[in-house]
């Protein structure tokens, strides 16, 4: 079967840690051009979507890794060129804008991928599995790390838009909306926003959900700077404890290691996205993104120090 040609739109470092070992290690794909404002990058190069669309004769889709508040008009363009879109983590900056986007690809037959990595580990489908028709007592998300090593010297992660802490806090929402076994809202929250930023660098939040009986909260924050804790930990009413560690790609319950083992997310991610194009279907989740803007909307501000990169 031949390959379907495929451009990278912003070409940074996920595109090359993650986007683009998992193009080349499968024979679905073909790269055909990358994108990035510099235009450095492997295949034919350019520095903006628009060119690339007018040079690459046959190109079949795109995987587009710009930052989010970019992101929708990239998009768009490629859907109405008749291009199959993968979307990184958060598909759009607005539900508004993805939902346009859905309305679009579909009306274009073509298909639209809004992905979340996360999701795309084993233990997260096992965790769902253990937790599946439960209640719950209590859950704890703990989402650490530190900003300085993860997004060095980005300034758009503190503009509107940049979703700050969410940015990696949307990753255990991805995991949550899916192991949690029913309804979940965000009850309040409260957003630490530094001195001249527009986005929070810690959060707090307290859910609500019919399925459950106890306190359900996550914590986020960015300035962890000994390693990382990704961790959610779900304790069902009949005493069932289930932990996810490590990002979600290893799961322990009742003390005792299920499923562990190296990190997969981004070849499934492709393997996935074949699936949806061979079945001309798209795959547009938004529920972490809901729960994102429902933090927002809900939030109460504090003001902390101003972050010093």
């Amino acid at each position: 079967m031949r390959p379907i040609k495929t451009g990278i739109i912003g070409f940074g470092k996920i595109a090359e840690d993650q986007h683009l070992p998992s193009i080349r290690a499968n024979s679905r794909f073909e790269l055909a051009a990358t994108v990035s404002r510099q235009g450095h990058g492997p295949a034919p190069s350019f520095t903006s979507h628009e060119e690339m669309l007018r040079s690459i004769e046959g190109l079949e889709a795109v995987a587009i890794t710009t930052p989010p508040s970019v992101r929708y008009a990239i998009a768009r363009d490629c859907i109405e060129a008749g291009l199959h879109c993968l979307l990184e983590k958060p598909p759009a900056v607005t539900l508004s804008e993805i939902e346009d986007l859905a309305c679009l690809a579909e009306a274009k037959g073509v298909t639209l991928f809004a992905t979340w990595h996360a999701r795309h580990n084993q233990a997260v489908t096992a965790a769902a599995e253990a937790l599946a028709g439960k209640r719950i007592a209590t859950m704890k998300i703990v989402w650490h790390e530190d900003v300085r090593k993860w997004h060095p010297g980005q300034r758009w992660i503190w503009e509107p838009g940049g979703f700050g802490v969410f940015d990696p806090g949307i990753n255990a929402l991805s995991i949550v909306t899916k192991i949690f076994p029913g309804a979940l809202f965000v009850r309040e929250a409260e957003l630490m926003v530094p001195e001249k930023a527009q986005t929070p660098i810690a959060a707090a939040i307290a859910f609500t959900s019919p399925v459950a009986e106890g306190d359900l909260s996550a914590s986020f924050d960015w300035r962890y700077s000994e390693g990382e804790s990704w961790t959610i930990e779900v304790r069902t009413t009949d005493g069932t404890e289930v932990l996810l560690n490590k990002g979600g790609s290893e799961l322990v319950i009742d003390g005792q290691v299920q499923v562990t083992g190296d990190r997969t997310e981004y070849p499934d991610i492709y393997a996935r996205f074949v699936d949806l194009i061979d079945e001309r279907r798209s795959d547009v989740d938004v529920t972490p993104l809901r729960l994102t803007a429902d933090a927002f909307l809900l939030g109460r501000r504090t003001a902390v120090e101003a972050f010093k990169d």
